[in-house]
């Protein structure tokens, strides 16, 4: 039987001391005005809609249309811009090819108490007014003025297609463009009157989005728009140029509203419902399992400060992770399985003991005889919650793609309230892994080396 050194109990606890009062307090050094924030804490969990209250809207094309995957593209890239427009940026848009959906999730807007959720579905649905303009003149307000607001060149409606593409020869990101007979002809009469130094603005329901140079005359109604900064742009670009060609108006499937109240009162319950169960199972662990039970009350604190860690960031630069209420519910089973965990390996150590086994033969064949049980159970709960993930997540994230070959046949059905669940379900039961059963064992045979701690009462046996 491997040994474990009498420090390594020292060591674990210690990290898991740490790592539970930074997951929930951070760190955050101040030097003057400026701050600078090393470890992230709880309050940069970023609270979904059904918490802090908000709207979650699903829109789908008219009865009989049947949208192509860059329609919906294209409908999804003028939503995105018509939410920025609105100052919302804490949004979630999600296209389900399969069913021609577009699912919209977005927060009430921060301080606006006359805010209406109905009118801003309203305008998320209508159809994307493009035009390309003379010009870039714009007023205070960054909407078109002079030439640029009196002359239209082309409408959404003159173009056929615009797709990114990258140049055979200089590898540039750049996006081609095809026009219908009617835009060729405007277009060809403008490039040839702009040639050279000339600038034709592209805008999207009076927001600048592109304003590309005309270089030459184009009288054939092909053209291409370059010093664009990178493919992803490109594509986001075709978009919404796209967005603007399409041949149909969303329509609301369905909609609903969260009160923030509501939605903060029931995590503020959940919340304290959780720490009111850590603490009974705390004294329940100890008062049976005595050592044993302590031990597992580190490591469950462990697992809840990794939880915790793994929503909010926690380092710079990693962005958090939104957290719904079937999140939360996701982290409390996923405890829960850790006490589990934890009973079933202190009752096998507790039966070894009383079989006869010397207490280092107890620990290590009962963490041997426990694990088989517990893995079992865990690696069906992580099957469940990736498939959670992959089913109610974005339809473009890992889970998914891993899992298109199913959801193919009757399509995704995105939930972001139950993809949180999900997440913190398989984080939470990877972590039970980690804490409790590697770190329990790692600080359970390092405690046992202290003559102190070698009664054999301490974990469940008869002392001689």
């Amino acid at each position: 039987m491997k040994k474990v050194g009498k420090p390594v109990f020292f060591i674990v606890a210690l990290l898991i001391v740490f790592l539970t009062v930074t997951s929930l307090t951070g760190i955050t050094t101040q030097y003057g005005d400026v701050s600078k924030t090393w470890l992230k804490g709880a309050d940069s969990i970023r609270w979904g809609i059904d918490i802090r209250g908000g709207v979650d809207v699903t829109f789908t094309p008219p009865a009989g249309v049947d949208a192509t995957e860059d329609e919906l593209a294209a409908a999804q890239a003028v939503i995105e811009t018509r939410l920025i427009n609105q100052n919302i940026t804490d949004y979630e848009v999600y296209k389900d090819t399969a069913k021609d959906r577009i699912i919209v999730r977005f927060p009430w807007k921060a301080d606006e108490t006359d805010f209406d959720p109905e009118a801003a579905i309203r305008e998320l649905g209508e159809t994307a007014l493009l035009t390309f303009r003379e010009g870039i003149e714009l007023d205070a307000d960054g909407l078109p003025t002079g030439v640029t607001k009196d002359t239209v060149i082309l409408s959404g409606r003159m173009v056929k297609s615009a797709a990114a593409v990258v140049d055979s020869q200089t590898n540039a990101p750049m996006v081609s463009l095809e026009l219908d007979d009617e835009g060729a002809e405007a277009f060809s009469e403008a490039t040839a009157r702009l040639a050279g130094s000339g600038v034709i603005s592209i805008w999207m329901d009076d927001v600048l989005i592109s304003y590309p140079t005309v270089q030459s005359h184009i009288p054939d109604g092909k053209a291409v728009i370059s010093n664009i900064g990178s493919v992803d742009e490109a594509k986001d670009l075709a978009n919404k140029i796209n967005a603007g060609a399409l041949p149909f108006k969303l329509e609301t499937e369905n909609y609903n509203s969260i009160s923030p109240t509501l939605g903060m009162g029931a995590k503020d319950a959940m919340l304290s419902a959780a720490v009111i169960a850590f603490i009974l199972i705390a004294i329940f662990m100890i008062a049976v399992y005595r050592l044993n039970g302590a031990i597992a009350v580190i490591a469950l604190a462990g697992q809840a400060a990794g939880i915790i860690i793994s929503i909010t960031g926690y380092l710079p630069g990693i962005p958090s992770f939104t957290l719904t209420l079937p999140g939360l519910a996701g982290m409390i089973l996923s405890i829960g399985m850790g006490v589990d965990a934890n009973v079933i390996l202190a009752e096998r150590v507790k039966e070894e003991l009383r079989a006869g086994k010397t207490l280092d033969g107890a620990i290590e064949n009962g963490f041997t005889r426990g694990f088989t049980a517990i893995f079992d159970s865990n690696i069906t709960m992580i099957i469940v919650a990736v498939i959670l993930m992959g089913s109610f997540g974005p339809t473009d994230s890992l889970f998914a793609r891993l899992l298109s070959p199913i959801f193919s046949v009757f399509g995704p059905a995105t939930a972001g309230t139950i993809y949180s669940f999900g997440y913190t379900l398989l984080v939470g039961v990877i972590l039970n892994f980690l804490m409790g059963v590697t770190a329990t064992k790692l600080m359970l045979k390092s405690l046992s080396r202290f003559k102190a701690f070698r009664k054999l009462w301490l974990y469940g046996g008869v002392d001689e």
